[in-house]
């Protein structure tokens, strides 16, 4: 909402006509910000699930709120200078790979006790656990 709403805001006070592409450089970045949003959410979505449901609900919760905190870093950050934006990106690829991690290695787990029948469940849960908090070192 809060993106929608700069967006919004933007093209009002560049031309006065509603939502037009035409317009400052102003409205280029948060339009162009907005659109990064829009394109990196679907795999956060995706990724949050698979974690969630495969591997340890608690850790891929924490890691969904530090990405949504750090998208609003980086979209914040984008409607200054572009190079503002940077540690917010950086910020949200390494929460994205950690989510990653954590659905691979669900998922590993699963054949694991398919194929062997042995379960670190136990052992994901503990590491994804002592590992979600240094998501917080920048």
């Amino acid at each position: 909402a809060f993106f929608a709403y700069k967006l919004e805001h933007e093209s009002k006070h560049c031309n006065g006509k509603g939502f037009q592409r035409q317009g400052s450089s102003s409205f280029d970045r948060v339009y162009t910000a907005n659109q990064n949003c829009g394109h990196a959410y679907p795999t956060f979505l995706a990724v949050l699930w698979c974690a969630g449901l495969l591997c340890s609900q608690a850790p891929a919760a924490f890691a969904g709120l530090m990405y949504l905190f750090v998208r609003q870093k980086y979209f914040v950050g984008y409607l200054g200078e572009r190079t503002q934006s940077t540690p917010g990106y950086l910020f949200g690829k390494r929460i994205i790979l950690f989510l990653f991690l954590m659905s691979v290695a669900g998922i590993l787990n699963y054949y694991l006790i398919f194929i062997f029948g042995s379960d670190f469940e136990i052992h994901i849960k503990t590491i994804t656990n002592a590992i979600s908090p240094l998501l917080l070192i920048p």
